[in-house]
Order: C-alpha cells, then structure tokens, then sequence
C-alpha cells in the first residue's frame, strides 16, 4: 500500500470514528428530549385531570358561564 492510500485510509478512519461519536451523542440526546417530552406529556394530564376535579368540585362548569360582552 502507497503512503497516500495508507494516510487516506487512516483519514477516513478518523472520520468514521468521528462520525460513530456524534451519532451516538445525538442519539443519546434524543432519548433523553423524548423522555422529557413524556414526563411534561404526563404531568400535563394530570394537571388537566386535577382541574377537571376542582371545577367539579367548585361546580363550576364553563357552559353555565354566560357569552362575553362582545358576542
């Protein structure tokens, strides 16, 4: 093998490895936005499932509220 196909293979090697080490960065950094993601997904129900329970509670229900002015 020539010195300039050898540097060449090992440039490439470089990059590969390079390139091996984002992908599993960037993959990592989406499995952790998507676990976030999922958390926020579920505490935003429960805060919908907890304000459905006040307003029931309070009996406060939206469709008793009558139009606003402009309508």
């Amino acid at each position: 093998m020539t010195a300039t196909l050898e540097s060449r293979l090992t440039e490439l090697e470089v990059r590969f490895a390079f390139l091996d080490d984002a992908v599993a960065a960037l993959s990592a950094a989406d499995t952790e936005r998507t676990q976030r993601l999922l958390a926020l997904e579920r505490t935003f129900r429960e805060i919908r499932e907890e304000l459905a329970a006040m307003r029931v509670a309070l009996g406060h229900d939206m469709r008793d509220e009558p139009p606003p002015p402009h309508y």
